[in-house]
């Protein structure tokens, strides 16, 4: 069975630099691709209920006939929404296989054929070489390697470039649909891989990208009466990308990861954490605009304050949003997860906002996977 590693056991980007030099440095996240049935619909979707704001489009109309995709942004969180224009395409086969769901995770560097380099001599699988797009505006260099299921990360290096997503793409002037919501920046993103493959995943992230473990849960700390995942989240050198990489571990009756690549068709991303500086404001807007949320029961928020401590937010406006809490050793965090924003019971999203907390909320980790059970429970899927 796997040790746990509490709270006093973090290794914290401000103190955890690795022996080596890091030899794949990431800026942050660039942008996340999702590839989706019908792309115009689902960026009104992210602009309404998610209040993200339309900035760039490529289609038919800039000269790119096999597909359409739009980019929406809300902070620093960008996320591009491209549909195929005919079903004998590879984005129309991932929707097939998939549904809705995420193709690529782009990662900002400083040299994107330095990156490719140093992750394929390390062993990973080239999807796209290093190539060049230029514009008017200057020009992007990008390249991409093979993740878990059909995920790739791709390396965006744009230091030259000064328009307004990559070139081939048309700036959106203004927006009158979109409804900000607070958004800053992706805190971590999610991948769910098979039975027993957790480990290999660690193993490339390690080898190939230069991250380390920053955290790990057992099926001990991930369980209920009924399921039970195993995780490991894994951090660049700077801490600036988090991907913690979930398992299915034995339970009596079918796990959240079991229902994810039954219904996703294998491995991929299952959920993006939003960060925000102020969770009542972002979560009661999101609501409002129609984001719809898990709850969890009542007494969870009788024995919050007992379990985490003083707070500044009323927890009576936390129950009544239903943002769950958790303290560790620096402080504390305020999270809530998003219900499935598909009909395929895939995809979800977290909100979060950090005082001083850099965990993933063990302490809510049974109320959050009890509610999650009863969506299960819902759909027949338990």
């Amino acid at each position: 069975m796997s040790t746990t590693l509490h709270a006093s056991a973090l290794l914290h980007p401000d103190h955890a630099t690795p022996a080596t030099p890091d030899f794949m440095p990431l800026l942050g996240t660039d942008h996340v691709e999702f590839y989706v049935g019908n792309a115009k619909q689902a960026a009104h979707f992210y602009r309404t209920a998610f209040g993200m704001t339309l900035i760039a489009y490529a289609g038919p109309e800039t000269g790119q006939y096999d597909r359409a995709s739009y980019v929406v942004q809300q902070g620093k969180v960008r996320f591009v929404l491209t549909t195929a224009l005919r079903s004998h395409h590879a984005v129309a086969d991932h929707v097939l296989r998939h549904g809705d769901g995420v193709h690529a995770i782009a990662l900002l560097v400083d040299d994107a054929r330095n990156a490719w380099t140093q992750a394929t001599q390390r062993g990973a699988h080239s999807v796209s070489e290093p190539t060049t797009l230029r514009d008017a505006h200057g020009e992007v260099i990008l390249a991409s390697i093979q993740a878990y299921g059909d995920t790739v990360h791709t390396f965006v290096e744009r230091k030259n470039y000064h328009g307004a997503f990559l070139p081939g793409y048309c700036a959106i002037e203004h927006d009158p649909i979109a409804r900000p919501v607070g958004l800053l920046h992706i805190d971590h993103m999610v991948g769910n891989v098979g039975w027993n493959e957790m480990n290999a995943w660690v193993d490339f992230y390690e080898r190939v990208m230069g991250f380390r473990l920053y955290q790990h849960f057992d099926d001990k700390d991930i369980s209920t009466e009924y399921s039970a995942l195993m995780s490991k989240v894994m951090a660049n050198g700077n801490g600036y990308v988090k991907f913690p990489i979930n398992e299915p571990a034995e339970g009596r009756r079918k796990s959240q990861v079991e229902e994810f690549l039954e219904f996703y068709g294998g491995p991929g991303v299952q959920h993006i954490a939003l960060a925000t500086h102020d969770i009542l404001h972002t979560v009661s807007t999101l609501q409002r605009q129609g984001v719809e949320f898990l709850r969890v029961p009542h007494s969870y928020y009788t024995e919050l304050e007992q379990r985490v401590g003083c707070i500044e937010e009323p927890i009576r406006d936390l129950e009544e949003l239903g943002i769950l809490v958790d303290r560790d050793d620096e402080g504390y965090m305020l999270q809530i997860f998003t219900r499935p924003v598909e009909d395929r019971p895939t995809l979800f999203f977290e909100i979060i906002q950090r005082k001083g907390s850099r965990s993933f909320g063990k302490g809510n980790f049974r109320a959050l996977f009890e509610a999650i059970e009863r969506e299960q429970q819902a759909r027949g899927n338990l």
